[in-house]
């Protein structure tokens, strides 16, 4: 089986950059895709898979509006935020009351 796309650091999770991962509270768990796109994924980057990656355990990977894939955990996709600029930041928990840590 492949490695995790993601670890526990903290009780949140993050990318193999160390970086904390979001989730937004208007994607709908497990319809196979994400509803930041555009602008909104400028500010919330994808957690991005590889057409290679396949589900294992909680983790799925949805595919984008501009086709390509992205990790999500039990059916929500996974995001960074623009403004953590170092492992261990978390300033995008709370935003618009939408963006919330991703947990394990």
């Amino acid at each position: 089986m492949a490695p995790a796309p993601t670890r526990t650091a903290d009780g949140v999770l993050v990318g193999a950059n160390g970086m904390t991962l979001y989730t937004f509270d208007k994607d709908t768990a497990g319809s196979g895709k994400s509803v930041c796109n555009g602008a909104c994924a400028t500010n919330w980057p994808p957690l991005m898979a590889t057409d290679l990656d396949k589900p294992a355990g909680d983790y799925s990977v949805v595919t984008r509006d501009d086709g390509k894939k992205q990790w999500a955990l039990k059916g929500k996709p996974l995001y960074y935020w623009v403004k953590d600029t170092k492992p261990g930041d978390r300033t995008g928990d709370g935003v618009l009351g939408a963006w919330h840590t991703a947990k394990p």
